[in-house]
């Protein structure tokens, strides 16, 4: 760098990419400074012009270059640094010390991380620091991609079927077809050994090395824990959990009927759509946190919601609201989320929750509710204007099938609303008659007294 070039830059002035010291009795601030930029866009430190920008310089030593080259030995991990000396007229020195944006990041210097903010560096905040070393680390320290422990067996035919559902879906070349190979050529082996997450997806038996790799299934009596209909603990790989949990929510989620405008029959359909609960299983089994070695996947129904929760947080400083809008996709097991999106149970892009709601709220229901409590995060779906058909057990007139329209979508209503929606001249006594009939049935329910009461779907 000339003194002209050195001139126009600091004719700039301040920034999150430049900082001016007076002398090298400032380098611990600069350092600091210096351990921002690698931690963010980069920049350079000029020691030697003053904070009004004065270019004025110091006089240089051997001990002024042993102790500048001493501070920049305090960083972790160690960092590359360039540097060059402009020399001033009068035969005075300005150091220019300049660093590019770390792929190490995030650094610490003296022990401390920091963050550079338009011309201010602070402290990096503790929360922001372990995420980015998270991030940092993410690559080849993660809990899937470390050598299984043990000699287990894998299931190749559950290998040979990935293979030819990716290449079905033109997510695999047509050439791989050894199973053994693919797995080496997904990063799920190397020199004849499995990683953990070839665990995850094909060990026939991972119980008892992995007792992380196992599904809870519930169904209880009502709206508590307090009593067992059925109840289901099993362990193995992911793709045979993916498909119990399957068996299992179609044994004990309902077909519902659900009355539409204009319509006088019920029209039968899964309680929740099929593919919505399919992409909350698969987001469960993707990106939970397997280092929990008690951890776990667990459906559990009741009668008034259905709720899937995985062992583990969000991950990458992800929180509940990012998941209700567009997001990146930072999956917690990278390896794992590959063979799910080569099968064609995923895609990439992080609208996973986005797609359980858009098909949760075009089926009538309500939106999802997403949930971090306890170290496990929880999908929660519930049900609206839906009457499960084992409840019904008379047949219904057109009129009382009237009657349930009108209260769809959880509308609580006055009798007086419901005859004049259906028939004006329907006689008072008949319509209490009927509402009667459906109360008895469990279908309809009453709320208020005199002339507050109002009815609604139960």
């Amino acid at each position: 760098m000339t003194l002209t070039q050195l001139e126009a830059e600091v004719a700039k002035g301040e920034s999150d990419t430049l900082e001016f010291k007076k002398s090298t009795a400032e380098r611990d601030a600069a350092m600091k400074t210096l351990c921002g930029m690698l931690n963010g866009s980069g920049g350079r430190v000029l020691i030697g012009v003053t904070e009004t920008g004065k270019v004025r310089g110091q006089d240089v030593s051997d001990a002024t270059l042993k102790e500048l080259a001493h501070v920049l030995t305090q960083f972790d991990p160690a960092a590359h640094f360039r540097q060059e000396r402009v020399h001033l007229a009068d035969g005075k020195q300005v150091f220019v010390v300049e660093v590019d944006p770390s792929a190490l990041a995030p650094h610490a210097y003296l022990g401390r991380p920091y963050r550079r903010v338009t011309s201010t560096t602070s402290t990096m905040p503790q929360s922001e620091y372990q995420r980015r070393l998270l991030d940092r680390d993410h690559a080849t320290m993660r809990w899937e991609n470390r050598p299984a422990a043990g000699n287990l067996t894998l299931d190749l035919p559950e290998v040979q079927r990935m293979l030819t559902d990716a290449v079905a879906a033109g997510r695999l070349e047509t050439s791989i077809t050894d199973p053994r190979r693919a797995l080496e050529n997904m990063g799920l082996a190397s020199a004849g050994r499995v990683s953990q997450a070839a665990v995850v997806a094909f060990a026939v038996q991972p119980f008892p090395e992995y007792p992380q790799c196992a599904l809870r299934l519930a169904r209880f009596k009502g709206v508590t824990k307090a009593e067992f209909l059925d109840q289901q603990q099993l362990t193995g790989h992911a793709f045979v959990l993916l498909r119990e949990a399957d068996v299992f929510l179609r044994r004990h989620l309902p077909v519902a009927g659900r009355f539409e405008p204009g319509v006088m029959e019920r029209k039968d359909e899964p309680l929740f759509p099929p593919l919505a609960l399919r992409e909350a299983l698969v987001n469960a089994l993707v990106h939970r946190d397997y280092s929990i070695p008690g951890g776990a996947v667990s459906v559990a129904v009741y009668d008034d919601r259905l709720e899937i929760i995985s062992s583990g947080t969000l991950p990458f400083g992800l929180t509940v609201p990012d998941l209700l809008r567009e997001h990146v996709s930072k999956p917690r097991n990278p390896l794992l989320a590959d063979l799910f999106y080569r099968r064609g149970l995923i895609e990439r892009w992080g609208r996973g929750t986005q797609k359980i709601i858009d098909l949760c709220v075009a089926a009538g229901h309500p939106q999802p509710q997403f949930e971090e409590r306890a170290g496990d995060f929880t999908v929660r779906f519930l049900p609206s204007g839906y009457v499960p058909p084992h409840r019904v057990e008379h047949d219904l007139t057109v009129r009382q099938r009237r009657i349930l329209h009108e209260l769809r979508d959880g509308q609580s209503v006055r009798s007086e609303a419901i005859r004049s929606a259906i028939d004006p001249n329907l006689p008072e006594r008949t319509l209490r008659h009927d509402l009667k009939l459906l109360k008895d049935w469990g279908l309809i329910r009453i709320t208020g007294w005199g002339t507050g009461t109002k009815w609604s779907l139960v």
